[in-house]
């Protein structure tokens, strides 16, 4: 019975008891020893004539979406809109935006928003539909005085030598600076109105045409326009 007794005894103590783990051996170690496997000395980064490694090329799935903006936008009237309903009452924003790139483009345009910024780009998408491409001298001044009306609004503009600078202020200003003229003298008549400013001045700029258009068009030398043949 004794011996009966030992065997069990022996047989349950090479059983792993309740509530442990065993500790199997990871599969890096080698079979001989249990010494982690060395992976061995790693390449060298060598770089050849242009700069470049031995690595593969990463893809570069990414878009470059930095785009430069070629107009220059310049907000010249932001004025806040009571809308009267039901309810009570709904305020937003009315902004009118004058753009161009100061080369001969420029154009206005309106947005509508329940906030300023929102106003804006509405006012900026809406003036690059509405740009017109006006002449220079000389990149820099008008070709000949020219008078521009839009309701009970008046523009008067004037070539200036070179030097005079922008006798200007407010729309006007802002049109004419961001068309790319330098030497122009302008006077306001009539109403003050920065809306109808700004569309008269752009109408009297859409009346402006150089020496070789108007010859063009009459279907004579630029000699005879000027009146010296």
């Amino acid at each position: 019975m004794s011996e009966e007794i030992k065997k069990e005894t022996t047989v349950e103590s090479k059983a792993p008891a309740k509530g442990t783990v065993e500790v199997k051996p990871s599969r890096n170690t080698d079979s001989k020893s249990d010494a982690p496997r060395s992976r061995g000395p790693r390449k060298p980064f060598d770089k050849d004539a242009k700069g470049k490694g031995n690595r593969r090329p990463r893809k570069n799935n990414r878009r470059d979406f930095k785009r430069e903006n070629e107009f220059e936008e310049k907000v010249v009237n932001v004025a806040r809109v009571t809308t009267v309903v039901k309810g009570g009452r709904r305020f937003s924003f009315s902004v009118l935006v004058v753009i161009g790139d100061k080369k001969g483009k420029v154009g206005y345009g309106h947005g509508k928003a329940g906030e300023v910024p929102d106003a804006i780009k509405k006012a900026i998408k809406d003036a690059k539909k509405n740009l017109v491409t006006v002449p220079m001298i000389d990149k820099r001044t008008i070709p000949h005085e020219i008078k521009g009306k839009f309701i009970s609004s008046n523009i008067l503009l004037k070539p200036a030598p070179k030097g005079k600078g922008l006798i200007a202020s407010g729309g006007v200003r802002a049109v004419i600076e961001l068309a790319g003229y330098k030497d122009v003298v302008t006077k306001s008549l009539g109403s003050s109105n920065k809306t109808n400013v700004v569309k008269a001045t752009v109408e009297a700029l859409k009346q402006l045409r150089t020496v070789e258009e108007i010859a063009k068009l009459r279907d004579i030398s630029v000699s005879q326009v000027l009146g010296r043949g």
